[in-house]
């Protein structure tokens, strides 16, 4: 089991968890396939849209893959890869800077996630789902 922390906009993460599906990389395969079934993807949102969305820096959704398939969607003329995810729906919009991690204890922690999809230590993953989890945690509109 791997933990994953994928990098998307808060628009899309709340389109992705009503459809139950991951998409990452702007609909590109790779990233995807890194992910084995049980692994846990949290979603970490910069913005709450792509373009022109306001800053957020929150964790926005947390969910396990329950299998090994990867698909093709067709939308019109975008055709991006995706993958079913079992999302926690209790789980709450979390300020990363709430969190003590490992990820963001270094300067500039925020350079590393450009790449869109990086693994997480299992005490990262730990603390970010518990903090998800919490019955006191807030969710900004």
């Amino acid at each position: 089991m791997t933990y994953w922390l994928g990098v998307v906009c808060r628009d899309h993460v709340r389109r992705g968890t009503a459809l139950g599906i991951a998409q990452l990389g702007h609909g590109r395969r790779d990233g995807l396939a890194r992910l084995a079934s049980g692994d846990w993807l949290v979603y970490y949102s910069p913005r709450t849209s792509l373009r022109g969305g306001r800053p957020l820096q929150a964790c926005t959704a947390i969910g396990e893959l329950p299998d090994d398939e990867i698909w093709q969607a067709h939308e019109g003329d975008f055709h991006p890869w995706r993958r079913r995810v079992r999302y926690l729906p209790e789980a709450a919009e979390t300020p990363i800077r709430s969190l003590r991690l490992d990820l963001t204890a270094a300067p500039n922690w925020g350079y590393q996630l450009r790449r869109g999809l990086i693994q997480l230590s299992g005490d990262d993953f730990a603390a970010i789902r518990a903090a998800m989890l919490a019955p006191a945690a807030v969710t900004p509109s």
